[in-house]
């Protein structure tokens, strides 16, 4: 790889697609199942076909935790591991992160910026946590963000009691995002758009 300090243009756009924890055990049968991953994953899926097609810079993100005592991406585990559906090719990056924002003593930026990234493309898990929070960040760092709204899945939650479920939390986050984050748009939408 080139150094920090120069651009590799070997990608044939400005654009990158992030990945983001679509890891096994946010599945049926993992530690921390989330609400329609299954659906989520396919969508990524074409998403990430089509980004290879283009020619984007691909770069997937997976959450570890740093203990065995984590409710779940317990340190080497099966379920912390790349869902199958969406498995990464051997050059494809794969940024290990051990917070919620994926820029966090990571090197995601650096790798973006050695591309010559302006534009973010966004799917993954969990809606309101890791997808929020590299949405903002990127955003704050100046990249064009589009985060595909049915290539994420959330969770239920409950605040003072009210449970909250999946679907609305999904929602309320999305929304939340599309007013001054992101365009979010579905996969439909987006590969409608790629064939213009």
């Amino acid at each position: 790889m080139n150094s920090k300090s120069s651009v590799d243009h070997s990608n044939k756009t400005e654009r990158a697609l992030l990945v983001v924890d679509i890891q096994n055990d946010y599945f049926p049968g993992g530690l921390w199942t989330l609400y329609g991953m299954d659906a989520a994953a396919d969508n990524a899926a074409r998403i990430l076909a089509a980004a290879r097609t283009s020619g984007d810079l691909i770069v997937y993100i997976r959450h570890e935790f740093t203990t065995n005592a984590a409710p779940f991406f317990k340190p080497g585990s099966t379920g912390a591991q790349i869902h199958p559906k969406v498995q990464n090719l051997k050059d494809e990056y794969v940024v290990v992160k051990y917070y919620t924002n994926s820029y966090r003593e990571t090197n995601l930026k650096d790798i973006l910026d050695r591309h010559g990234i302006r534009q973010v493309v966004i799917c993954g898990a969990m809606s309101q946590n890791c997808i929020d929070a590299v949405t903002r960040a990127s955003f704050d760092f100046g990249y064009d963000c589009t985060v595909i709204h049915d290539a994420c899945a959330a969770r239920d939650l409950e605040f003072n009691g009210m449970p909250i479920p999946a679907k609305y939390v999904h929602a309320a986050f999305m929304a939340a995002l599309q007013f001054a984050y992101a365009k979010t748009i579905s996969t439909d939408e987006y590969l409608a758009s790629e064939k213009k």
